[in-house]
């Protein structure tokens, strides 16, 4: 009897240590997870503390830490985030604009990160604008920059017209597209000036087709263009007025005329509907008279 019990014994010790072991297995797995998910998280909110500090630098290095180490985690996602965000901060605006298409390119499942991603390389184009952009002087200044923040912003809201960076990015393109208008017609004028009149009527229009709002685009004299979906730049009653007094020099009355009584019938609450009736006046007296 002894053996048989020794050898029941034995085998109910085996199978009880199987058993344990594979409990063991089996407990730490959702554990590890939990702890895996704890550690990155705690990882992240040190990172973040140093963000908050404004200690940019410091940030990086600990986010890019998170991204090595918790790489599964949604906190390695959001950390790449905030990388691109210390570079914006520290206005190394080519390395945040990598960063946040990079996360783009990467992450097109995330929407919101996506769109605040997006949101950022449109801002990030913008402050790279140089505010030497419209310093006077007679020859073509690069407007590369300007065209790539123009075309980034106005991207961005014809795809996420309405979220909470939607207000701020419809501000910079304002702003913007009034630089860009302003610009034409600062080359308008020089050509008015040294009477290159058939440069500056294609310079207004060029403006009045690409950069106008709405209104301007749609029913000023000159090429249409799809510009309905353009911001207005407050600046296409200066463009009509100064389309309309090329084309006096040019002795184009009609279009002289057309161009006068759009700032009057679409801009009525603009202060130079005084200088075009004025015009109108003399055109009536000096050349509607003129058998």
């Amino acid at each position: 009897m002894r053996p048989l019990f020794t050898s029941l014994f034995a085998s109910a010790l085996a199978l009880g240590l199987v058993s344990a072991s594979l409990v063991g297995c089996e407990t730490p797995a959702p554990r590890a997870a939990l702890s895996y998910t704890a550690d990155a998280k705690r990882a992240y909110d040190e990172a973040m503390n140093e963000f908050n500090a404004h200690n940019w630098i410091e940030a990086q290095e600990l986010f890019r830490t998170v991204k090595r180490k918790y790489s599964y985690s949604k906190y390695a996602r959001l950390a790449e985030l905030r990388i691109a965000d210390a570079d914006f901060e520290l206005e190394k605006f080519t390395e945040a604009i990598r960063g946040y298409r990079q996360f783009v390119h990467d992450h097109r499942s995330d929407p919101d990160e996506v769109a605040y991603a997006r949101a950022r390389i449109a801002e990030s184009q913008y402050k790279q604008i140089n505010d030497t952009f419209l310093l006077p002087s007679a020859d073509e200044r690069d407007q590369a920059v300007v065209l790539d923040a123009f075309k980034e912003l106005k991207g961005y809201l014809h795809d996420y017209p309405s979220t909470k960076e939607s207000e701020k990015i419809r501000e910079l393109l304002t702003d913007v597209t009034a630089r860009l208008m302003r610009h034409e017609l600062y080359v308008a004028r020089f050509y008015l000036r040294v009477d290159n009149f058939d440069a500056a009527v294609l310079r207004v229009h060029y403006a009045m087709r690409n950069f106008a709002g709405s209104a301007a685009a749609t029913k000023s004299p000159g090429p249409a263009g799809a510009g309905a979906e353009l911001i207005d730049s407050g600046l296409e009653a200066e463009a009509l007025l100064l389309l309309g007094e090329v084309y006096l020099k040019m002795h184009k009355f009609g279009e002289a005329r057309d161009a006068f009584n759009s700032i009057v019938r679409d801009y009525p609450r603009s202060p130079l509907v005084l200088q075009a009736n004025n015009y109108l006046a003399y055109m009536k007296e000096r050349v509607d008279s003129v058998p």
